[in-house]
C-alpha cells in the first residue's frame, strides 16, 4: 500500500480489489472508486487517499443467450457489452453517454436513467444479481444469473444510484432482451405555438415509441435545424409488420399537432439517439452548466419557459431537451467567457432551483461548481439514506463527498 500520499491501483480482478480495499481499511485510508469519468458532471469533489480505478476489471463473466443472461465485471464498457449481445441479436438498455469509454459499474452507480426506460425499463430492472466488495474488504453477492420473482429487498438493487458510497460493484448479473426487428428515428422542425401539442401527443404514444426528444439548441452536438419551437426526433422500435403503421400514427399525431413536415431516418437511427443521451453532459469549456431535472414534462414545459424569462436579464444562453415519454428535462446555460459565466453562476444557480428545486447538475467544470446546490432539494427519505450509510461504511472511506451523505452544499 503507498504512503498517505494519494495514489492509485488498477485491479484486474475481484481478489485484487479485495486485497486494495483491506490495506486501506488497515490504513484508515479514505477510497475514491472510479470508471471512465463520464458522469464525473454529477456529485461532489471526493477528498481520498487512494484512487482505486476499475477499468482494468473487465470482460464477460458468463452468458447463456437461451436464458436471455449475461454477467458481467464492473469494468467492462457498454459498448462491449452492446457488441457481445449484438452477436446474438440481443440488448440491455443501459442508453448513457459516451458508451466507448462508460463502464457498466460506473454507469449503475451513477443511476443514469435513459430515454426508453419507459418501455424497456429502467437499468435497474434489468440487474439480476451483484458482487461488491464492502468497505470493509468483505465480499458480498446477492442474486445470481437466474431470473425470479424476489418478494423480499433486493439487495442488489441497493447499489444502483449510490454512486459507490455503499460498496464498490464488482460484477453484475443482467437479464437482457431481443433487439427489435426494425429501428427507426423520425425528426421535424417545430413550428411556433406546437411544443405543447407535440408533447401530448407524443405521451399518447409512448406505448409505441421507444424514445420522443424535443431539443431547442445543442447544435453542437445534435444533427438538425430548429423551428420556431426547436425540433423533434422520435424513436421507433418494432417489428417488420409494425414499421410502417408505427410510422404512419407518429407522422399523423404531429401533424395533429400541427407540425406539417416530418423526416424518417432509416441510416444510423441509435446513433443520433446517442448524440442527443451525449449532449445531455456535453459541457462548452468552462462556460456552461446543465441540470437535469426527472418529472413532469408538461410542468417542465412550463416551468422552463419561466425560467428562461427570469435569466433573460443575465445574459446566458438556455438550451432544452424535453423527454416527452419519461417527463426528463435537461437545461443547460452558457455565456460568451468563462469569466463572465463564472461571476453570474451562483446567482443562476438560485433562480433555477426557485424553479425546479429537486434540478441536480450534471455537467459542468467550472472552477466555482462546488459552492452550487449539486443535489438540488434533499429527498425526504435523506435520513435513512445516511442511516444506510453509516449501516454500510461506518467510518465514511468509500467516495467521502461525492454523494448526498457527505455535501453540504445541497
Amino acid at each position: 500500500m503507498p504512503d498517505r500520499k494519494r495514489s492509485r491501483v488498477a485491479p484486474t480482478t475481484i481478489t485484487m480489489l479485495q486485497e486494495a480495499v483491506i490495506s486501506a481499511r488497515d490504513h484508515s485510508y479514505a477510497l475514491c472508486i472510479r470508471g471512465a469519468g463520464t458522469l464525473d458532471g454529477m456529485g461532489g469533489r471526493v477528498t481520498a487517499d487512494l484512487d482505486i480505478h476499475m477499468t482494468h476489471l473487465k470482460g464477460i463473466a458468463a452468458f447463456e443467450p437461451g436464458d436471455l443472461t449475461i454477467g458481467t465485471f464492473a469494468g467492462t464498457t457498454l459498448a462491449e457489452l452492446t457488441a457481445v449481445l449484438r452477436e446474438h441479436r440481443l440488448m440491455a438498455v443501459l442508453d448513457a453517454p459516451h458508451p466507448q469509454q462508460a463502464t457498466i459499474g460506473g454507469t449503475l452507480a451513477g443511476g443514469w436513467l435513459g430515454p426508453r426506460r419507459h418501455r424497456f425499463g429502467r437499468p435497474r430492472d434489468a440487474v439480476i444479481g451483484t458482487t461488491v466488495v464492502m468497505a470493509d474488504g468483505r465480499i458480498a453477492s446477492s442474486g445470481g444469473m437466474v431470473v425470479k420473482n424476489v418478494t423480499g429487498y433486493d439487495l442488489s438493487k441497493l447499489y444502483i444510484g449510490s454512486f459507490g458510497t455503499l460498496g464498490i460493484l464488482a460484477r453484475v448479473n443482467f437479464k437482457v432482451q431481443p433487439i427489435p426487428a426494425r429501428i427507426r428515428a423520425i425528426s421535424a422542425r417545430l413550428p411556433e405555438h406546437t411544443r405543447e401539442r407535440v408533447i401530448e401527443r407524443m405521451q399518447g404514444l409512448s406505448g409505441q415509441i421507444s424514445a420522443a426528444l424535443l431539443i431547442d439548441g445543442f447544435h453542437r452536438e445534435i444533427d438538425g435545424e430548429d423551428g420556431s419551437d426547436g425540433r423533434l426526433v422520435v424513436l421507433l422500435e418494432t417489428s417488420e409488420i409494425l414499421l410502417e403503421q408505427a410510422t404512419r400514427d407518429t407522422r399523423g399525431a404531429l401533424g395533429q399537432a400541427g407540425v406539417p413536415e416530418a423526416t424518417i431516418v432509416d441510416l444510423g437511427p441509435m446513433d443520433h439517439l446517442q448524440r442527443i443521451i451525449d449532449a445531455g453532459v456535453a459541457t462548452i469549456g468552462e462556460r456552461s452548466i446543465t441540470y437535469r431535472v426527472l418529472g413532469d414534462a408538461d410542468d417542465h414545459e412550463r416551468r422552463s419557459s419561466q425560467l428562461s424569462a427570469d435569466l433573460s436579464r443575465t445574459g446566458l444562453r438556455m438550451e432544452r431537451i424535453v423527454d416527452a415519454c419519461n417527463g426528463d428535462l435537461f437545461v443547460r446555460l452558457s455565456d460568451r467567457d468563462s469569466r463572465s459565466f463564472a461571476g453570474k453562476l451562483a446567482d443562476c444557480d438560485e433562480i433555477v432551483h426557485q424553479h425546479f428545486p429537486r434540478a441536480i447538475v450534471v455537467a459542468c467544470t467550472s472552477p466555482i461548481r462546488d459552492q452550487l446546490t449539486i443535489w438540488g432539494e434533499h429527498p425526504a427519505a435523506i435520513e435513512k439514506m445516511h442511516l444506510l450509510k453509516s449501516a454500510f461504511d461506518p467510518d465514511h472511506r468509500l467516495n467521502p463527498g461525492r454523494f448526498l451523505e457527505a455535501t453540504t452544499n445541497g
